[in-house]
């Protein structure tokens, strides 16, 4: 009888053979009549799939589930999750994932540019849609024969900041500034204020410690040892912990949200929780800087490349980094090389000075 009821379970399940196989499948349902139309469908699928060589169909959004599923718990997931969300604004998340076209990429990576976001950004959305189809064809559903559009990665001049050029984005950072638009900082709204103190004191402790935006939107404050002046840095990224020194200007920070502590989090949410990813007025202040070439993620390299002309080496900024690969922090080899080359310099001349005295 293909509708059965099995164990404990109060659905009909579809149970019948076709070339050899058993097929099994549960209903959802308790009504015989709708398990019978579920019943239908099952078998044409299958006879489509096994007979006439049809495979599956999954839809654009299903097929981003599946994939970002079987991504759960690795140091990718959180970022697969933004993805999927600039991913399924483009594409028809309701459209099967076989009808996709390289037009449709295409329109993605220009929308996208359009934008403003980063080439290695859009990079990665290509290759997560790309991923989502070679997961689904892993399991049996029909897939397009798709090329992704080509996304160069400018190469060119590491971007970081000069101590001049700090100075100004602190400057429009600083909760207190006068500004037109702005009232008075005695008389602005307490949650502004939080908002603004927050934005400041975050991109300080990016500044001074290198950490990915991450780390630090979702520090707790039991990795704080204040009095030694130390933060175990957990690195989802790479799946390690660091153990960082604060500098006096983050123990000064630090120091002062903690009189004001409100939850577990360093930087919270409106409901307790971590940061999100919220930089849009972070990014106005790197615009009225005057520093439009400039994100986030330029701190980073701001702290590494100070690290590296006042001659630390590219494996120990490695370690401060948490990088799982030499070559990522290779990108700063060349001021490494320009130190030397510099103090190459200071020893032929003081070679050169001693031979004439």
């Amino acid at each position: 009888m293909p509708l059965v009821k099995r164990g404990n379970s109060r659905f009909w399940y579809v149970q019948f053979q076709l070339n050899g196989r058993t097929f099994v499948r549960s209903t959802r349902t308790t009504d015989r009549k709708a398990a019978e139309k579920v019943e239908a469908q099952a078998k044409a699928e299958a006879y489509s799939e096994g007979v006439l060589g049809k495979k599956k169909q999954i839809t654009v959004s299903d097929a981003l589930l599946r994939f970002l599923a079987s991504k759960e718990g690795t140091p990718s997931y959180r970022n697969l999750i933004r993805r999927k969300k600039a991913l399924l604004a483009t594409l028809s998340g309701s459209g099967p994932i076989s009808s996709l076209t390289n037009g449709d990429l295409d329109r993605h990576k220009q929308r996208r540019t359009q934008q403003g976001r980063a080439p290695q950004t859009v990079k990665h959305e290509l290759n997560m849609i790309m991923g989502a189809i070679r997961y689904a064809k892993r399991n049996g559903f029909e897939i397009p024969d798709l090329t992704p559009p080509t996304v160069r990665i400018p190469g060119g001049k590491l971007r970081y900041l000069s101590s001049e050029e700090e100075r100004r984005l602190l400057r429009e950072l600083d909760p207190n500034r006068v500004s037109n638009g702005l009232a008075p900082a005695d008389e602005r709204d307490p949650k502004k204020m939080q908002d603004m103190q927050d934005n400041y004191d975050l991109i300080v402790i990016l500044l001074d410690t290198g950490a990915r935006y991450s780390e630090i939107a979702t520090l707790t404050w039991d990795q704080i040892d204040l009095p030694n002046r130390e933060i175990r840095l957990w690195r989802s990224k790479v799946e390690n912990e660091s153990l960082l020194f604060m500098t006096t200007r983050v123990t000064n920070v630090l120091a002062n949200r903690l009189e004001s502590r409100a939850g577990k989090f360093l930087f919270s949410n409106s409901k307790g929780g971590a940061r999100r990813y919220s930089v849009i007025a972070i990014r106005k202040a790197f615009d009225r800087a005057g520093l439009h070439d400039c994100t986030v993620h330029t701190l980073r390299h701001t702290h590494a490349s100070r690290l590296i002309q006042n001659g630390m080496s590219v494996y120990e900024v490695k370690a401060v980094l948490g990088h799982a690969d030499i070559r990522t922090t290779m990108r700063y080899a060349h001021l490494e090389e320009a130190k030397v080359t510099s103090r190459a310099r200071d020893v032929i001349e003081a070679l050169s000075r001693s031979s004439l005295d």
